[in-house]
């Protein structure tokens, strides 16, 4: 492989014309040399795969019917990178903005080992640029929770290290063409939310490692597509998706106490979300 392998980012985007806009321009400012920038439009009614096509020529667009679904639409533009010689595929929400140093840094950690199958970046909140959103990934059947570490703390220097972590998030990764080949694409059956976890764990197990690297930073909007960060559309979805990974994947033992703790981990964001709409 190649010092700076041709790297494929795909983007998934719903009904979403300005965020996406304003991801595919801080795209643009990326120095890495050997990249390529794929829309995986799911249906929009807005008009963004027109005005992408627009603003930016270059990026490919590959518009769908309807909307597929998270997994779905990733995975369509996967193939369709590695169709075209893809060697590292980047997935990106299109809420996010990505520092132009980004793709390089990873690159060069995912390309550093055999055995790294997953780089993932420290992720801040865009509105609160020196707040985490991730800093790492730990999943845990005895709760029945996937969750975020460092999530809403300062990025004060606490989060600067690399190293292995559990849980890559769909939000922003970055991987290799050997590891879909070995591991297999998203699982389709989510639809929506885990399906990263869902991925994260088969990569694992199949040998790899998942690294987080903090010198690579993201933004992130949170949610933007869904209605923000606690809408019912998104809690309704999480909980649905969450619960079918914990029940695939847990041992006999951890059925003892993680539906239980899930659904009362669910129920406080639920009261959450009826308090911020009050």
């Amino acid at each position: 492989m190649s010092a700076q392998p041709l790297t494929y980012v795909v983007m998934l985007n719903w009904n979403g014309k300005f965020v996406t806009l304003e991801g595919l321009g801080s795209l643009s400012a990326v120095g890495y040399p050997n990249l390529k920038i794929l829309l995986v439009d799911n249906g929009s009614l807005d008009g963004s795969a027109e005005a992408v096509k627009q603003a930016f020529p270059r990026v490919e667009v590959l518009a769908m019917e309807t909307n597929i679904g998270f997994a779905r639409g990733n995975n369509v533009g996967i193939r369709h990178a590695l169709a075209q010689g893809a060697e590292q595929i980047m997935l990106l929400n299109n809420d996010t903005t990505i520092d132009p140093d980004a793709v390089g840094i990873m690159t060069r950690v995912l390309q550093s080992s055999g055995d790294i199958g997953i780089v993932s970046p420290k992720i801040l909140y865009y509105a609160r640029p020196n707040h985490i959103w991730y800093a790492g990934g730990k999943v845990s059947f005895w709760t029945g929770t996937i969750r975020h570490l460092g999530i809403r703390e300062e990025d004060d220097g606490r989060f600067e290290n690399s190293g292995e972590t559990e849980y890559a998030t769909g939000c922003c990764l970055l991987t290799k063409r050997s590891v879909l080949e070995t591991v297999g694409f998203l699982d389709e059956t989510y639809y929506m939310y885990t399906e990263d976890a869902d991925w994260s764990l088969r990569v694992r197990r199949a040998g790899y490692r998942i690294v987080f690297e903090p010198r690579a930073r993201v933004w992130h909007k949170v949610s933007a597509d869904v209605g923000g960060h606690l809408s019912r559309y998104k809690l309704t979805n999480k909980f649905r998706s969450n619960f079918r990974f914990f029940a695939r994947y847990a041992s006999w033992y951890h059925w003892l106490t993680f539906p239980w703790l899930n659904v009362l981990a669910n129920a406080v964001a639920a009261v959450r979300y009826v308090l911020q709409r009050g």
